[in-house]
């Protein structure tokens, strides 16, 4: 396969917009015994937009170490992380159901951030891009986080909802990409792979 990339995601959302877009890609998953979970962990009073940077260089590293000990051919290797951030709070993956009903809850009504870092590695250079997007849900009543909650939908997934599922249907209003709401900027990422 020529001309092609890396992509260390599990998403199958970051899949299909590569595909959207024309990019050739093969996975590179973590290992089992890789703890890539771990490196998702927010550090106490970090900002949304420093974490989101942060997590996803994290992230590209491992990614090329993992392509140079699995002694695959070299080729560019991108990665991506999406935050939900309100304020300056940010709100991760759910955890439990409860959780994922308590964060739908506390994004119920408000405008939010979606914060997504796009990151490539080719050789020695390395490139970075955010996106930042603002969504606004329509106040939800209890029995419809509890009935959106209860499709599975919110879970793997920053702040508890897919802005391509189900939850499109209590969003009111977005600004910015709605690509980078679903987890992998196509402009910024494009840019990047121009530009390498």
């Amino acid at each position: 396969m020529k001309d092609f990339v890396y992509l260390a995601s599990q998403s199958p959302r970051r899949r299909q917009l590569l595909e959207q877009i024309g990019v050739r890609y093969e996975l590179l998953l973590a290992a089992t015994d890789e703890d890539a979970e771990s490196l998702e962990e927010a550090l106490p009073g970090e900002a949304p937009l420093t974490y989101v940077k942060r997590v996803t260089q994290l992230k590209l590293e491992a990614a090329v170490k993992r392509m140079q000990a699995r002694s695959l051919k070299p080729a560019t290797v991108l990665c991506a992380d999406t935050t939900v951030a309100l304020g300056r709070v940010i709100l991760g993956k759910p955890e439990n159901v409860q959780d994922a009903v308590r964060i739908l809850k506390t994004l119920s009504g408000q405008t939010h951030r979606v914060l997504t870092a796009v990151a490539v590695a080719s050789g020695r250079r390395r490139s970075m891009r955010v996106s930042v997007s603002k969504v606004t849900f329509a106040p939800m009543t209890l029995m419809e986080i509890k009935a959106y909650v209860a499709s599975g939908e919110p879970f793997g997934k920053a702040g508890a909802y897919g802005v391509q599922g189900m939850a499109a249907a209590y969003i009111s209003d977005i600004k910015g990409s709605y690509t980078g709401i679903m987890g992998l900027p196509l402009f910024e990422t494009s840019l990047l792979l121009k530009n390498i």
